[in-house]
C-alpha cells in the first residue's frame, strides 16, 4: 500500500551520550512498518556540536544533505558537505557525520533493513 506522510508527524529517537554521539535526532521514515522489505529511509538533524559516532558496519549508506553545513570523517580523512551534497558510505568504511554550523545539518539516509535499530 502507498504510504504518503510528513517529517513533522513521526517521532524522533534522540541519540546523546556526551561522548561518542551527541545531539542526533533520528525518524524513521519509511521502513517495515509500511510494508518497505528491504530499505529503510531516516532523516536524521544534527543540533549545534552534534555528531554521529565514529564506526562502521557490513551494510552501505546513502545520504543525501537537506540543510546545514557538516563534517563527514572516513578512513581516507573528512570533507565538508552542504545543502544538495550526496554521500555513500561502502560497507565496513568507517564514518561519522558532525555539524559545523550553528544551524542543524539534516540529512536524509538510507539502508538496508538490517541497518537500523527501529
Amino acid at each position: 500500500m502507498l504510504t504518503i506522510d510528513n517529517t513533522s508527524r513521526v517521532a524522533a529517537r534522540v541519540y546523546d551520550d556526551a561522548s561518542t554521539v551527541r545531539g542526533v535526532e533520528k525518524r524513521v521514515l519509511i521502513g517495515p512498518k509500511d510494508g518497505a522489505p528491504r530499505f529503510v529511509m531516516r532523516h536524521f538533524r544534527l543540533t549545534k556540536g552534534g555528531h554521529s559516532p565514529h564506526h562502521a558496519h557490513p551494510w552501505e549508506h546513502e545520504v543525501y544533505i537537506l540543510a546545514g553545513r557538516g563534517t563527514v570523517r572516513f578512513s581516507g580523512g573528512s570533507r565538508p558537505v552542504g545543502p544538495g551534497d550526496f554521500v555513500y558510505v561502502p560497507p565496513m568504511d568507517e564514518h561519522e557525520f558532525a555539524n559545523a554550523a550553528d544551524a542543524p545539518l539534516e540529512f536524509l539516509c538510507v539502508v538496508p533493513t538490517e541497518g537500523d535499530d527501529g
